[in-house]
């Protein structure tokens, strides 16, 4: 047996006998991930310790807005999905564009783009095809849900490859230019940071507004990996404001700025013995 394979089993084991380590290991991953992030303080100001600069929600939908501003629709109640915030983000930040046209990395059941689809005039989402997620082994119930609720939706087109080769450009040429891109795919780091780089060369305009999904485990609590990635994939001397949005999970690139607060560590609720 290698050293290597030795190593690996002695800490398998000694995770099973005492689970709490397994915190030790995630805090330890998280804090590198973090201090990767951190690097880029300097060039984004407001990034530090507790993540990105604040915009409230309400500054996209204010408790004031008509009901049809504060309305989901549709939404699965279902795993790795959206929150209904993050949804509202998206369809207020589709409603400030007049013929808003939507792009996305990473159909799942197609609840982003069937509610952006209610407020923009195009949307486009792109997922692996079902022979892609077929080759990686994944549950053919799995498979069909994609694209369940975007599928019936007109002014709703659904592109199939994986976004590290997707051809974004000729995208670009033939329906664009994009006025709101949503990253929402791999969320792994290195997978961030291609698509970020990718959609920042392809398809970000002067104009364009980005924003980045589980870019918190829960609001106030950053996703360090998820941010370490955007922040190594956007482009050197890019101008506009980077930020998260209270009470969702998303992460904000902004051409113009907006009025932020300091970020604020949210306390965690003490598990329950």
């Amino acid at each position: 047996m290698s050293s290597r394979l030795a190593t690996a089993l002695r800490a398998f084991a000694a995770l099973a006998r005492t689970p709490a380590l397994l915190n030790v290991v995630l805090t330890a991953d998280a804090n590198a991930w973090r201090a990767r992030a951190l690097a880029h303080a300097q060039r984004w100001p407001g990034l530090n310790a507790d993540g990105l600069p604040l915009l409230p929600f309400t500054q996209f939908v204010p408790p004031t807005a008509p009901a049809a501003a504060r309305t989901v629709g549709p939404f699965a109640f279902g795993d790795g999905g959206s929150l209904p915030t993050d949804l509202l983000l998206l369809r207020a930040l589709a409603r400030q564009q007049p013929g808003c046209r939507y792009f996305e990395i990473g159909t799942w059941r197609g609840e982003s783009a069937a509610n952006v689809a209610a407020e923009a005039a195009t949307v486009h989402t792109l997922n692996l095809s079902a022979d892609e997620m077929r080759a990686l082994h994944l549950p053919e119930r799995y498979i069909g849900l994609h694209g369940y609720f975007s599928r019936p939706l007109p002014n709703v087109t659904h592109l199939h490859g994986n976004s590290a080769a997707f051809e974004l450009a000729s995208l670009q040429r033939k329906a664009g230019p994009f006025d709101l891109v949503f990253i929402d795919g791999d969320h792994r780091y290195e997978a961030v940071r291609r698509d970020t780089a990718r959609v920042f060369e392809h398809l970000v305009s002067s104009h364009t507004v980005v924003v980045w999904h589980d870019a918190s485990r829960q609001p106030g609590q950053p996703r360090w990996e998820v941010l370490a990635g955007l922040l190594d994939g956007l482009p050197a001397g890019l101008p506009g404001q980077l930020s998260q949005v209270g009470n969702t999970l998303c992460a904000i690139y902004s051409p113009s700025h907006m009025p932020a607060l300091a970020p604020t560590r949210w306390p965690t609720r003490p598990g329950l013995r």
